[in-house]
Parts: C-alpha cells; structure tokens; sequence
C-alpha cells in the first residue's frame, strides 16, 4: 500500500494551496449536502453523514461551511446529484477508479473521457479495472494514539480486518459494510479518529517510473479539477526515489 500512502501524501501537500482546498472543500461540502439529504440530517443518526463530517474535518473544513451544507440538504436548495463510478487506464496501463456527483451524467462522462484521452489514457467500462480493487473502510489514527500491539488489539475486538502501522500512524482496514460499526468501536477505545472513510484499495499494482508518474499526476490533477469529480483512486506503486525526484 505504499503508493497509497505517498499519494494521499502529496495529496496534503498540494491541499495547502488556496485554490485547492477552496475547491477540496466545495466538494466536501456536497459530499455532506448529499449524505444529508439522503437521510437524517444529525450525524449521530446518519453514517455517511458522520463520515462526511469527519473526513471534512480531518481537512479542516471550517465548522461554519459543514453546518451550512447540511442546512442546505434540509432546505431543499441544490441539485440533485447522482453517483457515478468510472474506470479507465492511465498512462504505463494504471487503474484508474474516478467517483463523480453530477446533476448531468451526459456533461460529466464527456468531460471525463476528454480527460483520459488528453492525458494519455483510455477510459473503459465499468469493471474494466475495478477488479484491481477491494472497497473497504479504513479508519486512520495518529501514531500518538498508542504503539501498534495497542491499536491492533482495539481493532480485533472491534471487528477489523487488518491494520497497518508506521512511523505516521496507523490505519484499521475493515469491511466496507462494517466501517461504521468498526469506528463506532475504535473510537470508544482509542478516542476519535483521524480520518474514517470507504476507499478502494489496490489488490494489483502497477509499478511506475518518473516519467510514468509524471503523466499519471498530470492526468489526475485534471481529473480532481473538474468540479464534478469528487475523488480519484489510482493503482499505482512507485519508488521512494521517483516520488522523491516529483
């Protein structure tokens, strides 16, 4: 999973920019104005409004834009956004997942095959790589919340499937259908996490050089770009001397 971890990486590096968190948050923002409209407007009593809010908050979304997105859902402002999954291949043959929320399925989907094409890759069917991935929860701990014993053995008794720990921190992986139930009891053990969120994780990768890399980045920036386009999974792996070199 190191290309996950250095991408989410420089993923928080270019988050620093003003004009990418504006836009990190917008996205967070309907993220949240979805979950609520789909069901209770408290997060206690909706999970993927709760996980919204928390992943928002993780990216220090401020209070007063999370309370207005969810006053929003209640208002019946907005549009009414549909879920879309699309899959396709970058640049050296990568997997490429992309998740949209659209209020236009025909303006999304033309604008993401542009994309791919512009930048090198091709994009296919649903399923074309979406057997390179599992959906899973991960739930993301700083490593101050204990050492790995620790955080291994509140995830067994949570339910987890596996955790994952390192100098910078530890992430509980679980079910997808059993995020919610996990956290719930992670949290009651080691305090709130970090980050809880569903993701797809690579179970194949594909191995990249700098100019591979190069590409890849450059197609996904543009994916992120568009305002529809809620998040980007890649397969990539590449060395700690590539990512160094980016």
């Amino acid at each position: 999973m190191a290309g996950h971890s250095k991408w989410a990486n420089i993923q928080h590096r270019k988050g620093r920019q003003d004009k990418l968190r504006a836009k990190l948050f917008s996205k967070m923002a309907k993220e949240i104005t979805v979950a609520a409209k789909m069901g209770d407007p408290d997060p206690d009593k909706n999970p993927r409004l709760r996980m919204a809010v928390k992943e928002a908050k993780s990216s220090s979304v401020p209070k007063d834009v999370i309370d207005r997105a969810i006053k929003k859902s209640q208002a019946g402002e907005g549009e009414d956004y549909e879920e879309i999954r699309y899959e396709g291949y970058g640049p050296n043959g990568v997997a490429v997942i992309v998740e949209a929320m659209t209020d236009n399925r025909n303006r999304t989907a033309s604008t993401v095959r542009s994309t791919f094409s512009k930048c090198g890759g091709n994009l296919g069917e649903t399923g074309s790589v979406g057997f390179m991935f599992d959906r899973k929860g991960a739930v993301e701990y700083p490593a101050t919340v204990g050492d790995s014993d620790t955080v291994m053995m509140a995830a067994i008794e949570a339910g987890a499937e596996d955790v994952e720990s390192s100098e910078d921190g530890h992430t509980v992986w679980c079910a997808d259908t059993d995020l919610n139930e996990v956290s719930n009891a992670l949290e009651a053990e080691l305090g709130e996490s970090s980050s809880t969120k569903l993701i797809w994780k690579p179970t194949i990768s594909t191995e990249m050089d700098l100019e591979g890399m190069e590409k890849l980045m450059r197609l996904i920036d543009a994916l992120e770009d568009d305002d529809d386009v809620q998040r980007v999974t890649s397969n990539f792996e590449a060395s700690d001397e590539v990512m160094e070199q980016l």
